[in-house]
């Protein structure tokens, strides 16, 4: 079955561009963000991975780490790093799996047979510090992925952790925010202290509690 939110992270120990990594051990107590490419020296996944790689700073920000995976050998990544690099004028900063025996692949379902029997889907897994997964995405190999969002979702998931809070359509960082509906109303008032507004009894709003 595949994984679902509130799943716990499978575990694993693998090679990658910057060691050996044993996931959980890796993570510590950080959110990690875990995502397969489909092929080395291929044009989408080169952008992306220079992407992330020019993004990596925000990552840290938000108490993040990122690794990548695919089913090409850490030989291959490393000779691929120097194209990256090159053509989008970075220099990565964070590793790749070799998986070449699919077992990463595997236990987070990132081959999908009617897609491509042999390469990775563009999955993305944002994990927790508890080690649960907190949001699964999957893009078809044609489409790059909006890291952006990404780290738009990586800030919406922080802020529900901390506060009785969600976020609505379109949010982002700075925007006023949704309050659990497990608050009652006469609680808000001390809960939220800079005001909030009903629009209706079930969609209150209150500026960002840590702005």
């Amino acid at each position: 079955m595949a994984l679902q939110l509130g799943d716990i992270a499978p575990d694993f120990t693998a090679e990658t561009t910057e060691g050996t990594i044993e996931f959980h051990k890796w993570l510590g107590d950080s959110w990690g963000v875990l995502f397969s490419h489909p092929a080395d020296f291929t044009p989408v996944c080169t952008t992306e991975l220079g992407a992330v790689a020019k993004l990596k700073s925000e990552f840290d920000k938000r108490n993040t780490k990122v690794l990548a995976v695919s089913v090409d050998s850490v030989e291959s990544h490393n000779k691929w790093v120097s194209d990256i690099n090159e053509t989008q004028r970075t220099t990565m900063n964070f590793p790749i799996i070799g998986d070449e025996n699919k077992q990463v692949a595997n236990l987070y379902g990132m081959i999908h047979p009617n897609a491509n029997d042999t390469l990775t889907v563009r999955s993305v897994f944002i994990i927790g510090p508890d080690k649960k997964i907190k949001l699964t995405l999957t893009y078809p190999a044609s489409t790059g992925r909006n890291f952006q969002e990404i780290l738009r979702v990586l800030d919406s998931l922080q802020l529900s952790a901390n506060y009785s809070v969600a976020t609505p359509a379109d949010w982002k960082d700075g925007d006023d925010v949704v309050i659990s509906n497990a608050i009652p109303d006469a609680d808000v008032p001390a809960k939220f202290p800079k005001g909030s507004r009903t629009i209706k009894p079930y969609l209150r709003m209150t500026p960002q509690p840590n702005k």
